[in-house]
């Protein structure tokens, strides 16, 4: 049985994952930041088997509220074998959380990077381990500009959530780096065009064609949850580190996803985004 932690799990790939998992009878640690998804979310999780539920209140757009997650799970587990790096959210208008940091960028990359260095210590003692971060297809298209992080100049939603899971993959790969050896893996993954509420904040003028494109063309949650699910379970992959995972097979990411160089500017331009909080 394993102890398996999933953020943004009262919705969407990440409430369909923790179900799935709980079918196979793990431990699930649930994160969300409204207190009656969680309790809905951990009695449908207890319903499919689970071989534990508990839930944790967390809201990524807040460093500090993602440090008391960190220090509650230090307390609270002695071991760590999976942790999900899920939580995400699209914004239609450029916001800012209350550290400085450009919304989409903050819930959907910068609190894993926190949350993941802050726990990461835990996660090499509970070796053999996975840490896991959801991408998407649409980092293909994006680019990173250090001078210009959040996009203060030229912001649009479909930028900043695709530069935000550009940096998903390039920490990923980084940290891939820096724990070879230890017995942790990482890797990212995108579930699938997965027809969640996800999108219901694009422009009005974009809803039909989001509508369309629901009915259409977009996975269920269900199957947008099982890409999760395999990388988190599934020992065909448990010494598969480095790598970003399309229908659950390896795809060879964008070149900027692959560039090293790049990875590590923005582990340390991260590093510095997240320590005025310590």
């Amino acid at each position: 049985m394993k102890t398996i932690l999933i953020t943004g799990a009262t919705s969407g790939i990440g409430l369909a994952a923790a179900q799935q998992c709980a079918a196979q009878g793990h431990r699930l640690v649930l994160v969300g930041r409204n207190p009656q998804k969680l309790a809905d979310a951990a009695t449908a999780v207890r319903a499919a088997g689970a071989g534990g539920v508990d839930t944790l209140e967390c809201d990524f757009a807040s460093q500090a509220s993602i440090r008391q997650l960190a220090k509650s799970v230090l307390a609270q587990y002695d071991r760590l074998d999976v942790l999900a790096n899920n939580a995400g959210g699209y914004q239609k208008n450029r916001v800012e959380t209350e550290d400085g940091i450009e919304t989409t960028f903050a819930v959907n990359y910068l609190g894993g990077f926190l949350l993941t260095e802050l726990l990461i210590d835990l996660m090499v003692r509970s070796a053999p381990s996975r840490v896991l971060f959801t991408s998407s297809v649409l980092h293909f298209g994006a680019t990173l500009d250090f001078d210009d992080l959040g996009l203060a100049r030229g912001y649009s939603g479909e930028r900043a959530y695709s530069r935000s899971k550009l940096a998903d993959i390039l920490y990923a790969r980084a940290l891939a780096r820096r724990v070879e050896g230890t017995g942790v893996t990482v890797n990212a993954f995108h579930p699938g065009a997965v027809a969640t509420g996800i999108w219901d904040s694009m422009p009005w003028f974009g809803q039909p064609l989001v509508a369309l494109a629901k009915r259409l063309f977009m996975i269920t949650v269900e199957e947008g949850g099982r890409a999760l699910t395999y990388l988190a379970t599934d020992p065909e992959v448990a010494a598969v580190t480095g790598a970003y995972f399309q229908k659950n097979r390896i795809k060879t990411p964008s070149r900027r996803a692959q560039d090293d160089a790049l990875g590590q500017q923005l582990c340390e331009v991260s590093a510095t985004l997240v320590e005025s909080a310590d």
